[in-house]
């Protein structure tokens, strides 16, 4: 047996693993970030405000979790309305499929919480430590008075604005007005405390430690969007063709135009394509990618490379869109067909279940009725051969009022219902009503279907309940 030893040679002496360096996104101004900043206030005015808005003294939107009830917009839902909640996280799973399909990553460029609260944090850093390269100056500089002084304040703004968050988020949860009232007097309970540290914590991690990297390591939505891209997505590419190659240049210069050598044997100077390597389009990017490498997973769509290359067109004297939304079509000079079979179907998908959704919440019943015939007996027989059925009549009412109720049996049939079924309920009571039905002798036969109607005082129906009644085949 013949030894042999396997030579292994270390290439390079550097760590394994690498530190992430931190990105300092440069602020730019443009018609997609214009419209990024009006999505911020937007949804952050509807996360901060609506739980101080009341409507007939309800807050607008409260998720009361004790007492079983989700008051939103005016509107009161149940347990029982969790077909609601499902019906809302379909639609939600169709428009990220139709929105991705049409645009690519809409949803992560302006509407992830992750996007927005990473914004706000990033104008809070901005404000304090300065522009981008005070930024970067500031963080490789020494400690000193001065750096302490902003690297505290922006903490300090950080930690306040995180703990906002986690207050109004609970406010969703308890209401607001005696949360607040509880924090003032120093009297909040434990769990209410918990909870607004704990998303304050997760607030301040993920919006101001960890920043891009939630998108590029802990998201799953990149791993899979390619599966809904095709060649006609709208997408941020760059134009290679037009970009490549890219050089250096004058303002208002044009390259493409081949120079004649002085000298013949020398060979004429390359054309230079309208990229002027700037890195604008780099610095801008708030995840530190360079789309001039094409689409990759951690680009969010955020258009902010879009703006800032337009704006070093504008002062190139070029035709804007070296980088722009367009589809792998567009960049190959094919017709571009933004409306297709796929887009059109979740289209149809999407306006069905919205449809669906919004008859549902209107037709929603004030009352839930359930009719629960007795175990024990399908049916007895009494004095002079009659026969009576007995049920449990489960009622709950929905609304946020009492309500008087009375409950009949609707039917062809000769019976009659013993006592007087009736009941006030108060607001989300769920309540168990006797009811038993009578048929003479040789009236019925059988089972046969019946129909419970509940009605209020007035006679108008809020809600009918189904079961059947029971009589002997034979006399």
């Amino acid at each position: 047996m013949n030894d042999r030893k396997l030579q292994i040679s270390v290439v390079g002496s550097g760590p394994l693993y690498a530190k992430e360096p931190k990105v300092y996104p440069r602020e730019i101004d443009g018609r997609f970030q214009r419209l990024r900043t009006a999505a911020v206030f937007w949804l952050l005015g509807m996360f901060y405000l609506f739980p101080w808005i009341s409507i007939g003294g309800q807050q607008l939107v409260l998720f009361d979790l004790p007492a079983r009830r989700f008051h939103v917009f005016g509107l009161t839902f149940w347990p029982q309305d969790f077909y609601l909640l499902t019906m809302l996280l379909v639609i939600a799973a169709v428009s990220l499929f139709f929105f991705t399909a049409l645009a690519g990553r809409l949803w992560c460029g302006y509407a992830c919480p992750q996007t927005v609260w990473t914004e706000v944090f990033l104008w809070i850093e901005r404000w304090i430590e300065g522009d981008r390269n005070a930024r970067i100056k500031l963080d490789k500089g020494p400690w000193n008075r001065a750096k302490l002084a902003r690297k505290t304040a922006k903490q300090a703004a950080w930690i306040g604005f995180a703990l906002w968050t986690g207050f109004t988020f609970v406010g969703f949860f308890t209401p607001i007005r005696e949360l607040g009232g509880e924090l003032v007097h120093w009297t909040l309970g434990g769990w209410e405390a918990f909870w607004i540290v704990f998303y304050g914590l997760a607030t301040y991690g993920n919006a101001g430690f960890l920043r891009e990297q939630v998108c590029k390591y802990m998201c799953p939505y990149a791993r899979f969007q390619s599966a809904m891209f095709d060649r006609d997505t709208l997408v941020i590419s760059y134009d290679t063709a037009r970009g490549e190659p890219r050089g250096h240049r004058k303002r208002g210069a044009n390259l493409r135009v081949v120079a004649a050598s002085a000298s013949a044997s020398v060979p004429p100077a390359p054309a230079l394509g309208d990229c002027i390597d700037c890195l604008a389009c780099v610095q801008v990017c708030p995840t530190g990618i360079d789309i001039r490498d094409g689409l990759q997973i951690e680009c969010i769509a955020c258009a902010a490379c879009i703006d800032a290359c337009d704006a070093v067109m504008d002062k190139m004297q070029y035709p804007r869109g070296l980088i722009r939304y367009t589809t792998e079509q567009g960049l190959a000079g094919r017709r571009q067909r933004v409306v297709r079979p796929r887009t059109l179907v979740y289209a149809g998908i999407l306006a069905a279940l919205v449809g669906a959704f919004l008859w549902a919440v209107a037709a929603r019943a004030p009352v839930i009725v359930e009719v629960l015939h007795d175990r024990n007996a399908l049916f007895r027989t009494v004095g002079r051969g009659a026969v009576e059925n007995s049920y449990s009549v489960k009622l709950v009412n929905k609304t946020d009022a009492p309500l008087a109720l009375s409950v009949r049996a609707q039917t062809a049939l000769p019976l009659r219902a013993l006592g007087l079924p009736a009941a006030t309920l108060a607001p989300g009571e769920v309540f168990s009503l006797p009811l038993t039905l009578r048929a003479e002798a040789g009236t019925v036969r059988g089972r046969n279907p019946i129909e419970v109607v509940v009605a209020t005082a007035d006679g108008t129906v809020l809600a009918r309940g189904h079961s059947h009644f029971f009589a002997p085949e034979s006399p």
